[in-house]
């Protein structure tokens, strides 16, 4: 039975913010990526108690015959599909799932499963609805898999604890109206602090990216008219931004260029060894980003009938403001029937089992109602 797909327009801006006290943020310790489960345990098993448990059928469905099926897209969940896919192999060793690293970006990814070159996607974006007729496997099914932080990234030696920065800051820095770290708007957040007179260096994406739209709805939503760059998975930046290939690239110019500023995912920005600001949120309190305060992001927000969501900009006091979703698309329908039994077990897996890896990379893992709804309508597969 195919499923018809409901088109989620996101929610207007939230209320501009008060101002409030910072609470103290905690000092950031750098940690690789690659099997940092001791570190992380006690988080994970925190995270994982609101993570979905898996359908039955997931559970204890036999193997799968051999299977290919090939993935392409967002780079910002890239290190939770990567464990996925992983962990996948022990359920289903017959099925290969594909997915590059990087990814590719959001609209990579949006337009080769539109174009049937890929039998599944990631996008951390809808498709805009010009798009839509330009699908040629019809119906689809937004998964939603986690959350996590976009951090506001630097690279100051001289700094040695996490600076504040207000949506209004954030949005001038990255436009070009803040030209140099110790500008007064950015003193005015940080008394005490001896800010160097070092120019401002935008690292920026270079693809089309989910990233990028998520932020830049942001600044949209939170810093209102001064934002002036508008909102989408491509913007025109300050001719001298410089601009990297997926979240890594972006990191990776943060890391070489001192003075740098860019937008980059929690997992990728923590594997750099990147600082990273804290954030003034629409409580009025300074908030680092952390996967505490990425699941707060949450509180309050609703999962749409579609699988899409939206915790940018939060009202929740302890949320962390930029905290990003992100999503696999699937078709409702597949012509080869082993296809279709790969990517239902892969999807599934997803928003099952998987789930209790999710802190293990730096993710959030989704609250569990959301999980149990997602996989229910998983059941419309086939």
């Amino acid at each position: 039975m195919h499923r018809s797909m409901v088109i989620h327009k996101y929610p207007g801006p939230l209320p501009r913010q008060a101002v409030h006290d910072e609470e103290a943020p905690p000092s950031m310790h750098r940690r690789t990526r690659v099997f940092r489960l001791a570190a992380v345990t006690a988080l994970a098993a925190g995270l994982a108690a609101t993570a979905g448990v898996a359908p039955a059928a997931a559970q204890k469905t036999k193997a799968l015959p051999a299977t290919t099926i090939n993935g392409s897209g967002a780079t910002f969940p890239q290190g939770f599909i990567d464990q996925c896919r992983e962990s996948f192999r022990k359920v289903q060793p017959n099925v290969t799932v594909n997915y590059p690293n990087p990814g590719g970006g959001s609209g990579k990814g949006r337009q080769e499963f539109a174009d049937q070159v890929t039998q599944w996607g990631a996008s951390d974006a809808p498709y805009p609805a010009a798009d839509l007729s330009k699908i040629k496997g019809g119906s689809f099914l937004y998964v939603p898999t986690v959350t996590a932080p976009i951090t506001i990234s630097y690279n100051l030696p001289s700094i040695k604890k996490p600076l504040r920065l207000t949506p209004l800051n954030v949005a001038k820095l990255f436009q070009g109206d803040i030209t140099t770290w110790n500008d007064p708007l950015i003193a005015a957040d940080n008394p005490g602090v001896t800010l160097p007179a070092t120019k401002v260096a935008i690292a920026r994406r270079s693809d089309s990216s989910g990233t990028t739209e998520n932020f830049t709805r942001y600044l949209s939503s939170a810093a209102g008219s001064v934002w002036k760059l508008g909102a989408g998975s491509t913007v025109t930046w300050p001719a001298d931004a410089q601009g990297g290939n997926g979240n890594s690239g972006v990191g990776a110019i943060v890391k070489a260029t001192e003075g740098a500023v860019g937008y980059v995912d929690y997992s990728d920005a923590k594997a750099t060894g990147l600082k990273f600001a804290t954030i003034r949120n629409a409580a009025g309190t300074f908030i680092l980003p952390s996967l505490e305060a990425a699941t707060a992001a949450l509180d309050g927000v609703a999962l749409n009938a579609d699988g899409l969501y939206n915790p940018l900009n939060s009202p929740s006091p302890k949320a962390y403001p930029i905290a990003a979703p992100t999503f696999v698309l699937v078709y409702a329908k597949y012509s080869d029937a082993k296809v279709a039994a790969a990517v239902k077990a892969w999807a599934e897996y997803l928003v099952g089992p998987c789930q209790k890896q999710a802190a293990t990379v730096d993710y959030a893992p989704l609250p569990k109602d959301w999980a149990t709804q997602t996989a229910a309508r998983l059941n419309a597969l086939g």
